[in-house]
């Protein structure tokens, strides 16, 4: 079979604190990734694909031994995986692509795959986001208060965040509700933003929890990739082929 399919999807949320068997969640995950080892040449991992992490400088969180050693076999066999950052797993520095041999960016990717232009970006950064949302985001990425919490042990810090991400779930539920190709603002941003690159061919978010597939243009369109809390979707695209929005159960 050859290794030509490129693979999307976001919003694991590995290691929240609301998921009752964890390590059975990781489980599915690495599943997946090893029914697509024979063919996938590229993964696409769009955001929030740990529900939390924080790289200290001579330690890392407990936890995830499964998925890193995944994906580690899949880039040593020559699958090339780009995890884009979102805003629970914000601080990954130089340990996970060092010993992973990944690619990890944080923002918006501009890439050609299959011969289409993407765009790429977990979602939580680009739109009209509220002031309050704005705050905490820039904060989270500055680097003078990522130094004050890297001082605060451990023991603090973690299960801290950890409760944070339960509470701010169960105050909403876990599928967002779509508002619609005019109210919903990922697609009323990739509409904005393809009026001045008419060049791009897929949108591509995670972030919002809801899977979407709609028609920007007579050459465009965006997608939000859905969820893996219970969904488990995922996009693919292969050359010559459309983007094809999918969901996946274990066998």
């Amino acid at each position: 079979m050859p290794r030509n399919v490129t693979y999307f999807l976001s919003d694991l949320h590995l290691g929240a604190a609301y998921f009752r068997d964890p390590i059975e969640v990781e489980k599915r995950a690495v599943a997946f990734l090893r029914s697509i080892a024979d063919s996938a040449e590229a993964i696409y991992l769009v955001g929030d694909v740990l529900d939390f992490w924080f790289e200290y400088r001579t330690v890392v969180p407990r936890g995830f031994i499964r998925f890193f050693g995944a994906l580690a076999d899949l880039a040593d066999s020559g699958v090339k995986i780009t995890w884009m950052i979102g805003n629970h797993d914000i601080w990954i520095f130089d340990y996970l692509p060092s010993q992973l041999g990944i690619e990890v960016v944080d923002g918006v990717l501009l890439r050609e795959i299959c011969g289409k232009k993407f765009f790429i970006t977990h979602g939580d950064g680009v739109g009209r986001n509220p002031a309050a949302f704005r705050f905490l985001r820039g904060m989270f990425r500055n680097r003078v208060c990522q130094k004050l919490f890297s001082a605060i042990h451990p023991r603090l810090t973690i299960p801290f965040a950890f409760g944070w991400s339960s509470k701010n779930r169960s105050q909403h539920p876990v599928a967002d509700i779509y508002q619609g190709p005019d109210r919903e603002p990922l697609m009323v941003f990739a509409r904005e933003y393809l009026s001045e690159h008419p060049d791009i061919d897929y949108f591509v978010f995670g972030h919002r929890h809801i899977m979407v597939q709609e028609p920007l243009s007579a050459g465009c369109t965006a997608v939000i990739l859905g969820e893996w809390i219970d969904t488990c979707s995922y996009a693919v695209i292969t050359p010559g082929s459309p983007l094809q929005l999918l969901t996946w159960k274990q066998q």
